[in-house]
């Protein structure tokens, strides 16, 4: 198992770890943190640094750690993901999380980019317009979680029915059918908000046969899981756990 090249890289000290400024005011937890997290974690399984750092934001997103958010992005900079990846995490977090929870984060990845001389706004990705994102967005549905979806927007009591248009057209039509990543990278990043908010059992275990469906079988999200563990902590990561072998079953 060749190992992160991240994790080789902090541990030779040609890169910082994500923590240098708590360092001198609490030692002991960061240095066992690092190894844990940056030695560990990122060696465990053969996640790629790329998809490491895409799960590990998107879980911070979901758990509502925008501190360490800010503190890992420049490291997910570094190490493969480009500034219209991450930017593409954070729209589609709006669907599972609100703007409520999000708009900090779009905060300081502004920060963090300006700071790096990236121009903003970045070149729009948009692929659908009011008129096609709800016809666009129930294909998604399909392609991801089969044909039983088609036409889920018509579905449901007449009362609440607006609400499912509302997924197949917002969640599906206006998030997923961005350009800038696909379906895979985009269902593994719902399982992380989802898993790292806790509440959403259902939810998560929905999305985790969705992943399977596109491509993420059961060990990668198993890998994933074990990434964000660090960032996550132990109930809700064993939670996930429970989710993704219950998908597996069907």
């Amino acid at each position: 198992m060749a190992g992160s090249e991240f994790s080789k890289q902090v541990q030779a000290g040609a890169y910082p770890s994500c923590h240098e400024a708590l360092a001198a005011a609490d030692p002991e937890l960061i240095a066992r943190f690092d190894h844990f997290a940056l030695v560990e974690a990122a060696n465990q399984g053969g996640l790629d640094d790329k998809t490491r750092f895409l799960a590990i934001l998107a879980a911070l997103l979901g758990c509502q750690g925008v501190e360490e958010f800010r503190a890992v992005l420049p490291a997910a900079l570094d190490f493969g993901l480009t500034p219209v990846e991450v930017k593409e995490v954070v729209y589609q977090a709006v669907a599972y999380l609100g703007m409520g929870r999000v708009r900090p984060f779009l905060g300081a990845v502004n920060e963090v980019l300006a700071a790096r001389g990236v121009s903003l706004p970045l070149e729009g990705q948009a692929t659908t317009t009011l008129a096609t994102r709800l016809e666009a967005g129930n294909q998604v549905q399909v392609d991801i979680f089969g044909e039983g979806m088609r036409g889920f927007q018509d579905s449901g009591p007449e009362e609440s029915r607006h609400i499912n248009r509302w997924l197949a057209a917002n969640c599906f039509g206006d998030y997923y059918t961005r350009r800038g990543l696909d379906n895979r990278q985009r269902e593994l990043i719902t399982f992380c908000f989802l898993a790292a908010q806790g509440g959403c059992e259902p939810q998560l275990t929905s999305h985790a046969a969705g992943n399977m469906k596109v491509g993420n079988d059961k060990q990668l999200l198993i890998q994933v899981i074990s990434q964000c563990l660090p960032y996550i902590g132990y109930p809700r990561s064993l939670n996930a756990l429970r989710c993704v072998n219950e998908a597996a079953k069907d």
